[in-house]
């Protein structure tokens, strides 16, 4: 979990061009949106993306949504739900 919590935040480093951020600034449990990592709803789109890519699994609607980027923590716990889904 450690490893892909380490990878996601690279990814989202890379993806929102976040180049003042340094993977061990984003505390994995603080929130995504608004407070915290400051993401608004263009960056989730972004996410969402990510997700799919990378790892082939989807959101399926708002509500999940909110869940999954809660945080990044939460985000690598729903990849490897749905993993273990596969």
């Amino acid at each position: 979990m450690e490893e892909l919590i380490l990878a996601l935040k690279k990814q989202i480093i890379e993806k929102l061009k976040l180049s003042d951020i340094k993977p061990e600034d984003i505390d994995a449990e603080a929130p995504l949106i608004g407070a915290g990592l400051g993401l608004d709803s263009i960056d989730t789109l972004e996410l969402l993306v990510l997700l799919e890519r990378e790892y082939g699994v989807t959101v399926p609607d708002i509500t999940a949504g909110r869940t999954v980027f809660a945080s990044v923590k939460s985000m690598a716990e729903y990849i490897t739900e749905r993993r273990a889904e596969a």
